[in-house]
């Protein structure tokens, strides 16, 4: 019995990743426009803080203002972003040139002939292609804009009646409040997440944008939106944050000088330190209760199976399965594997 239970679970996981994969191009837009419904809740809630605001403007109100200003913040971002890859595109020639410069200094230091190897990559280094990647990236976002504002409008028209809804399909009051306790722990502890998140990358990408402004780096602002970008990557994404804007300075200096090299390495490193380490933990405090192993391979899974925006989500998605896990006895255990201490406070 235990075997077929076994073998049930694995074929219900394959097909899911099945599915996921096989539908990204759908689940995707959804996914987002889910992520995009948070931020304007959270934006809302931000505006309720004041009490005139909350008794007497109607929420229909609050959600379009919260939804116009998220908009236009992303619709600025987006154009000076744009603005800074079409001016880094074009300084590109002069950081080809540098990486042959580059090779013969670090040939010339380390006493091994390296010079022709690294000539030979630098040949087929062709950063061209790799912003252009990048802008293919962005463009491919931008073209599923339309099916994410549609499912974002329906979203925000189903807030209003759902719970109505909930009550007709759970009859029994128990079943009903365990799912509504369910979606309160859920909504609580993502709209945390998202916020306290949301709210130390701009910390981090201000004081990392300063810094590279300071040193004298070109396009700052594009490192500091991708140290942005990042920084909701677990683990790996602060590691990346730092070498590229790191690796920026090297390449455009060239081997005339390595000290903005250093500089950056120290200056953002330093910030994602600081960020990372003390100031996260203690505004995140214990609302996000998972094992750091499980955000690893949480990570891994669904970087692999949705590339970046998976590695992104990963650690939300993983929070909503626990959540859930923890509310029933049949996945309880589960739930505690998957969190940090063995205690379920959901």
């Amino acid at each position: 019995m235990k075997v077929q239970k076994i073998a049930g679970i694995t074929i219900i996981i394959i097909a899911i990743i099945y599915l996921l994969i096989v539908a990204q191009n759908i689940l995707l837009p959804i996914v987002l426009a889910v992520f995009i419904w948070f931020l304007i809740k959270e934006i809302r809630s931000f505006f309720d803080r004041s009490k005139w605001i909350k008794l007497k403007v109607a929420r229909w109100v609050k959600t379009i203002l919260s939804s116009f200003i998220l908009f236009v913040v992303i619709g600025f971002m987006s154009k000076l972003l744009i603005d800074n890859i079409e001016e880094l595109y074009k300084t590109l020639p002069t950081y080809n040139d540098n990486i042959t410069s580059i090779s013969k200094t670090i040939q010339s230091w380390i006493g091994i002939d390296v010079s022709k190897m690294l000539d030979g990559y630098s040949n087929k280094i062709n950063f061209q292609s790799i912003l252009s990647q990048i802008m293919n990236s962005i463009s491919e976002i931008f073209s599923n804009i339309f099916f994410i504002v549609i499912y974002l409008v329906f979203i925000l028209m189903e807030e209003s009646s759902f719970s109505a809804k909930m009550k007709a399909i759970y009859t029994d009051k128990e079943k009903h409040n365990r799912f509504n306790e369910i979606l309160i722990n859920v909504d609580k502890s993502i709209l945390n997440y998202i916020s306290i998140k949301t709210l130390l990358s701009i910390i981090t990408a201000t004081i990392s944008y300063v810094i590279l402004l300071i040193i004298g780096i070109d396009s700052a602002l594009f490192w500091a939106f991708l140290i942005f970008i990042l920084n909701f990557i677990p683990s790996i994404g602060s590691l990346i944050a730092t070498l590229f804007p790191a690796v920026m300075a090297l390449l455009q200096y060239g081997d005339t000088t390595f000290a903005p090299f250093y500089w950056v390495l120290l200056g953002v490193g330093l910030t994602q330190v600081v960020v990372g380490n003390f100031l996260e933990p203690k505004m995140m405090g214990k609302s996000l209760n998972i094992s750091s192993l499980v955000v690893i391979i949480s990570l891994t899974v669904w970087g692999s199976i949705w590339g970046v925006v998976g590695m992104i989500l990963s650690v939300p998605i993983t929070v909503i399965i626990i959540i859930a896990f923890s509310h029933f006895e049949s996945t309880k255990n589960i739930a505690i594997l998957l969190s940090k201490d063995g205690k379920i406070n959901y």
